[in-house]
């Protein structure tokens, strides 16, 4: 793939996770997502630590100067996420799994 192509492909793949993961931390960290999250027995500071830290992520991995910081954040995130979820037997990581490749690609790339 010539430099050219790559460069738009990971331009799409930028806006395309900035934009679907800031929707969904949105309403990821809202009150009424709350109530969702309590069946996990989780603390809540947990969800709102996530989340915010997807929304700052976000807005980083959308401003230009600072895409790459956001594809860092966003990956540390989702691991840390991925973590959670194994250690409380939640073995459905795969969208998580794709989120972070898909944000160190981001971050290699650019």
């Amino acid at each position: 793939m010539s430099f050219v192509k790559t460069r738009i492909a990971l331009i799409i793949l930028q806006w395309a996770l900035g934009l679907v993961i800031l929707i969904e931390a949105i309403l990821f960290v809202i009150p009424s997502a709350a109530h969702g999250f309590a069946a996990t027995h989780m603390p809540g500071f947990i969800r709102l630590i996530l989340g915010w830290g997807e929304i700052l992520g976000c807005v980083l991995l959308l401003i230009p100067r600072t895409t790459i910081r956001g594809a860092w954040l966003l990956l540390a995130v989702f691991v840390f996420a991925i973590l959670i979820h194994l250690l409380h037997g939640a073995y459905n990581v795969g969208n998580l799994v794709i989120y972070t490749a898909a944000a160190f690609a981001i971050a290699c790339g650019k």
